[in-house]
């Protein structure tokens, strides 16, 4: 299959009733994310996001969420005083929802393929369980595009194995749900990218694996 037939049909499948289906499935209050991520890790989202942003993210950083779906993670970061926030989401469903949880946030229809804003205009961009979702013969598209919007950092949560390139079969369905070493992806396509801080975590009921990583700019101080 053509790698732009390929991107195509995911973003119709993720654009149409699949993702709405997923949409619903997966809407949550700020409070139940935390209490998710205690349940599968043992700690919560809002600590992740202490531990890895206080230190380097200044809170007038204006910050990028590519594939923000309802809008949860923006809510935590605006949660701990990040206010200057921006979404992109593929499904019209969620972004319409998302506008109305987080009302103080610019969220816009736009596909990780083609980020509509200019080179380098956030401080930071970032995912969360996005990239996994992304064809492999796509990924790079999306990982140029995230890279040429960001001036300085780039941070990312995903489900992470060191044995390559791994299809996991979502809902019945195949070539829809991926898992690697995204971190890994970035630094060897970026050579001016440098890790900040990396952390896997283990399902507390599996032995499945997630990677939350913040990278760097070599080029910003």
């Amino acid at each position: 299959m053509d790698s732009n037939m390929g991107g195509l049909r995911q973003e119709k499948i993720w654009s149409r009733e699949f993702g709405r289906q997923y949409t619903d499935r997966n809407a949550r209050t700020i409070e139940d994310v935390d209490r998710l991520y205690i349940d599968n890790y043992g700690i919560s989202r809002t600590f992740l996001n202490k531990e890895f942003l206080d230190k380097n993210i200044s809170h007038k950083s204006k910050i990028l969420e590519v594939g923000c779906n309802i809008g949860m993670q923006l809510g935590l970061l605006k949660e701990i005083n990040y206010q200057n926030l921006w979404g992109i989401e593929l499904q019209d469903y969620a972004v319409q929802i998302a506008r109305k949880n987080i009302r103080e946030a610019n969220i816009i229809k736009a596909s990780a393929l083609d980020v509509p804003f200019k080179d380098n205009f956030f401080d930071m961009v970032f995912t969360s369980g996005v990239l996994i979702h992304i064809p492999p013969e796509r990924i790079e598209k999306a990982l140029d595009e995230i890279y040429r919007c960001s001036s300085s950092y780039i941070w990312g949560f995903e489900y992470y194995t060191s044995e390559g390139y791994q299809m996991i079969n979502y809902r019945g369905k195949d070539n829809l749900l991926w898992k690697t070493d995204f971190c890994k992806l970035f630094l060897e396509r970026f050579p001016d990218l440098k890790l900040v801080q990396k952390k896997v975590l283990k399902y507390q009921d599996s032995n499945n694996l997630d990677n939350m990583y913040l990278l760097k700019k070599r080029n910003k101080i």
